[in-house]
């Protein structure tokens, strides 16, 4: 297999100039994510056209000539789970990269699993199976080998030849706008995550009062500074158990801080009278300056527990029968929430369920209804068959034989 090790900055230019006419740019990445604050990129694999190539931003530091020439308009951007990859280009120009085609994502529209992986893909649409010798590789550490080049070139040489399956297959299901509508949600969510602070995010923080969300966003806000400053992953400069502790715990004392299981660790006794002065600013602000905790529809009774038990089993069935990946259609909890929203147990403002919007909303929301109204029931076929059960019509009226 034919492709350019592009190490220094000359070489990245005089690619990017002569790819600017290509209408396919392929791409992938590899990066270590364990040890620092963003993502560390190592190598960026690209096939732009039948041109292949492999770039080391290592070693040219400056790649930003390959994040335009992703940004400009003009061809396709092929990926396959393209998240840190569209991060990347985000961060670097502040652009998304041009007609963004994920392929696991498309995969889900056809009726493949979601999310499945690169290799999967590869064997179920291709029927070929990628080499596995370097996926322990520190991509970090130079030289580079042959192999491990070779390795990593793999990535992008079968990404357009899945996508024009892909999009064939889209095509006959009349599911181009669906994926377009899906891809434009996504890169926005991805878009607003990297422009707004997540510290919504900490595990744990849901059910607390509003006074608590802001001594929670307030040492959220200590910690990612500090793990920016180090360059260190923020969960190891203070774990999200211990910032929701200390958020229920209320208070700005130094030693009652320190007394939480979990902070006599002493990489945190240096940090403990910032954290205090965290708790002390949320404790001091307004009423109306702390954040609204977010309330989801309550789904607590255990007959709508288990309705929506029920409900997410026939959503299953609802997306094999359409030819949907259930994993791409939605979760148990986007089931509860939609059940909340029908029966009317969220408030009125709050944002309308992922199931009852777009094309979610289409295909799921006709036969939901029906169940609810009791005029489609689950019946089992074939107990050993891939697909055991199916979606029966039947009379509400007929009586019990």
């Amino acid at each position: 297999m034919q492709y350019e090790h592009i190490d220094d900055v000359q070489q990245l230019r005089e690619f990017c100039d002569s790819s600017a006419g290509a209408k396919c740019l392929a791409f992938d990445t590899e990066f270590v994510s364990e040890d620092t604050f963003r993502p560390y990129l190592c190598l960026i694999q690209v096939a732009a056209d039948d041109r292949l190539a492999v770039i080391d931003p290592i070693a040219i530091e400056d790649v930003t000539s390959f994040w335009r020439l992703l940004a400009k308009p003009g061809h396709e951007t092929i990926v396959h789970a393209g998240r840190e990859e569209f991060r990347f280009c985000l961060d670097a120009i502040g652009e998304r990269p041009t007609n963004w085609f994920d392929i696991q994502i498309a995969a889900g529209f056809v009726g493949l699993e979601y999310p499945a992986a690169y290799s999967t893909l590869i064997s179920k649409l291709l029927g070929k199976n990628l080499p596995k010798g370097e996926t322990r590789t520190d991509w970090r550490r130079r030289p580079l080998s042959d192999k491990q080049l070779d390795y990593a070139v793999q990535d992008v040489v079968y990404l357009k030849q899945i996508r024009d399956i892909l999009a064939g297959r889209l095509d006959k299901l009349n599911r181009r706008e669906w994926l377009a509508d899906e891809l434009d949600c996504w890169l926005a969510q991805l878009e607003h995550a990297e422009n707004t602070e997540q510290w919504r995010r900490v595990s744990g923080s849901a059910g607390l009062s509003a006074r608590k969300l802001a001594i929670v966003r307030e040492v959220w806000r200590w910690r990612d500074a500090e793990a920016a400053d180090r360059n260190a992953p923020p969960k190891r400069i203070l774990r999200d158990d211990l910032i929701v502790e200390i958020a229920r715990r209320q208070t700005d004392n130094v030693q009652r801080i320190r007394s939480v299981r979990g902070m006599e660790h002493r990489h945190l006794q240096r940090h403990l009278e910032a954290i205090a002065d965290c708790v002390k600013r949320a404790e001091e602000l307004p009423d109306h300056d702390c954040p609204r905790p977010v309330r989801r529809g309550e789904v607590s009774q255990p007959s709508l527990v288990l309705l929506g038990q029920f409900l997410n089993t026939a959503l299953g069935c609802i997306c094999r029968t359409s030819e949907l990946a259930p994993g791409l259609v939605g979760s148990l909890q986007d089931m509860r929430d939609l059940i909340a929203h029908r029966l009317e147990l969220t408030n009125s403002d709050s944002e309308l369920p992922r199931l009852a919007q777009g094309w979610r909303a289409k295909v799921i929301g006709p036969e939901i209804e029906k169940l609810l109204r009791g005029e489609l029931g689950l019946r089992v076929g074939d107990p050993m068959a891939d697909q055991p059960l199916s979606l029966e019509s039947f009379d509400k009226a007929t009586p019990n034989s």
